[in-house]
């Protein structure tokens, strides 16, 4: 099975205060054949941590991570990396309103679905469990 390295992508409003909600994943496989961040975020979450958030601002800077994952010219001089310092770049710490998690990894024959599992597992809000019955 292939190596992969996987980061959660979280929103940090008032970087003073250190609360959080994740918004979205990056994974990529160790080979270079897979880059790709999937961002679901959302905005009532985050008016709950800062009522004063600037929602497009902030979906403005999470595109970003799709951007730089596709590559290319419109990813400015990042873009022109390959994928895997895309990764490096795109996971390096920083004190931002917009930070990664640390990066994890593990082993996975299907990118697609891990990252989909990343997303139900850690991003999404969780479904309300059904009653004991």
């Amino acid at each position: 099975m292939p190596a992969y390295d996987y980061a959660l992508i979280r929103v940090v409003p008032r970087v003073e205060r250190g609360e959080f909600i994740n918004a979205g994943a990056v994974l990529s496989c160790r080979s270079g054949q897979f880059l790709e961040a999937r961002i679901e975020l959302d905005a009532e979450r985050l008016r709950a941590l800062d009522p004063g958030v600037d929602v497009d601002m902030v979906r403005r800077h999470l595109a970003a991570f799709a951007t730089i994952c596709t590559g290319g010219a419109e990813a400015g001089p990042i873009g022109r990396l390959p994928a895997r310092e895309r990764f490096r770049w795109l996971t390096a710490p920083r004190s931002t309103i917009i930070q990664t998690s640390p990066v994890h990894g593990g082993h996975c024959d299907d990118h697609e679905r891990m990252l989909e599992r990343l997303l139900d597992g850690m991003v999404r809000v969780p479904a309300p469990a059904a009653p004991a019955s």
